[in-house]
């Protein structure tokens, strides 16, 4: 029997990883691989234009929303920080402009997934039969 020498690393020493840590370090493994390697299943295909669909519909309704309310603020401000009669109108009529940037977000994101839903209708129909015949 061989006597280690305490100052020499052991290298026979093996580590075991949990079923958590190795599930973790697979899902890590997957994003880095080259996408060519990956092949995306049909009900992912599905959940991921189903999700790129509501996705864009909420950007373009928040973005629509917040410069909205930016736009709102500032006529506020000049509504209540001025002194002359001209900057008081000129501040109404930019509150209002902004609080229909504020109101028209909702419409907007319905129109949205409306149009997208339309867009995309046909490729989500032929991976569903797709899915469903097989």
């Amino acid at each position: 029997m061989e006597k280690q020498n305490p100052n020499q690393p052991n290298s026979s020493f093996h580590f075991c990883y949990n079923a958590k840590d190795v599930k973790e370090a697979e899902s890590i493994r997957k994003k880095y691989l080259l996408k060519e390697k990956q092949k995306e299943s049909p009900m992912e295909t599905l959940r991921r234009l189903d999700r790129g669909v509501t996705q864009k519909a909420e950007i373009t309704s928040l973005v629509s929303g917040v410069l909205g309310a930016l736009v709102f603020g500032s006529g506020l401000s000049l509504i209540l920080l001025t002194k002359s009669i001209f900057l008081f109108f000129l501040g109404i009529l930019i509150g209002i402009i902004g609080l229909v940037g504020i109101i028209a977000a909702y419409p907007l994101y319905l129109y949205t997934v409306k149009k997208e839903r339309e867009r995309i209708a046909p490729e989500i129909l032929r991976l569903t039969d797709e899915m469903l015949s097989s």
